[in-house]
């Protein structure tokens, strides 16, 4: 494996994957939080079967929790390695006419949008362990809900996901793009796919911060 990411491009192909994986996991996470706008039960039934299904809770979630850090990780290598390799003296470089900013600061929105992922753990998935692993209290399948609503009653908390999710839609109109040129990809649907990854990169993050205005200002 590790043969294998000395590659230039296997690194790229590796991130792009990894990338492609996140991609999907946000659409399914979005998918089920944007239950609880207008179903209290449908969003405990669907968090229920999530938090107890055997499939997810130790094969998917390791397999979640892997991508992730594997993502920031070959993400931070290969920004220190474009640096290196851009520090060797252009007599002058302008960065904005060479690329856009969301490009040239993908490891200030991924450091950014990696400690919102600290705090989404320690607000939502610690918790959950502690309940389910620690305390071992009895499940209650209508839990949820409520446990939503009481993470979105402080501003600060809520101004703090919203900033994360704008620099998410930053990231993501850069990375949706740059996976699939990773990858190769390069066709007569390529304008399609672009045109999907912009509508991706606001539409989800949008959908998130609306999930946390709602239940900050209906709790």
């Amino acid at each position: 494996m590790s043969g294998f990411l000395s590659s230039s491009i296997a690194r790229k192909v590796a991130m792009a994957l990894s990338a492609l994986f996140l991609i999907i996991f946000l659409l399914i996470h979005l998918s089920v939080n944007i239950t609880s706008l207008f179903s209290e039960k449908l969003f405990n039934q669907l968090s229920h079967f999530m938090g107890t299904n055997p499939l997810i809770q130790f094969a998917m979630q390791p397999i979640l929790i892997f991508g992730v850090v594997f993502h920031f990780v070959m993400g931070f290598i290969l920004e220190i390695r474009n640096r290196k390799a851009r520090s060797v003296n252009y007599v002058k470089f302008n960065g904005a006419a060479n690329a856009s900013w969301t490009s040239r600061n993908m490891i200030l929105s991924g450091g950014v949008i990696l400690a919102f992922l600290v705090l989404h753990f320690i607000d939502f998935w610690f918790p959950e362990m502690n309940y389910k692993y620690i305390e071992f209290l009895p499940e209650d399948p209508n839990r949820y809900f409520g446990e939503l609503q009481h993470k979105f009653v402080s501003p600060l908390r809520v101004g703090a996901y919203v900033i994360a999710f704008v620099l998410l839609a930053l990231h993501l109109l850069h990375g949706f793009q740059s996976a699939f040129q990773s990858m190769g990809f390069n066709n007569k649907y390529t304008g399609a796919v672009k045109a999907f990854g912009k509508f991706y990169s606001f539409a989800i993050p949008l959908g998130f911060i609306i999930i946390a205005l709602y239940h900050h200002f209906n709790h």
